[in-house]
């Protein structure tokens, strides 16, 4: 007696095309991501304290050649400590103008950074 096919047993769907072209582009695009990937970036100690010198030698450098400005000033006009008291106020000026754009330069790079490195942890936990 031939046995007759179950017909309670729920029938298999098929597969969507849709749904496994998606499966298939979402994996490519995972190797592609994983092969491109940049190696974190060092702002760890070394880079931090680099970073450090060079603002405090954009601090020391305005007000040395504000210093030396004023001095040029006052040995051609003959304006004795004017011009290096005006050169000393504007070379501070500019060095702590510079200071402040490099650290908003470094903030913005830190906080770019953190967010990748949170955007790369909730894509490897989903």
């Amino acid at each position: 007696m031939p046995s007759v096919p179950d017909q309670t047993a729920p029938m298999s769907k098929a597969v969507d095309p849709r749904e496994e072209a998606l499966r298939s582009l979402d994996e490519r695009a995972k190797a592609l991501e994983a092969r491109t990937a940049r190696p974190p970036s060092q702002v760890g100690e070394l880079n931090a304290s680099s970073q450090a010198y060079k603002i405090l030698a954009e601090l020391l450098g305005g007000v040395l050649v504000g210093i030396g400005a004023g001095a040029v000033v006052d040995w051609l006009a003959g304006t004795a400590p004017w011009g290096l008291i005006g050169g000393v106020l504007l070379g501070f000026a500019l060095s702590v103008f510079m200071a402040r754009r490099t650290a908003n330069r470094l903030m913005a790079q830190a906080k770019a950074e953190e967010a990748a490195r949170i955007a790369a942890l909730n894509v490897r936990e989903d």
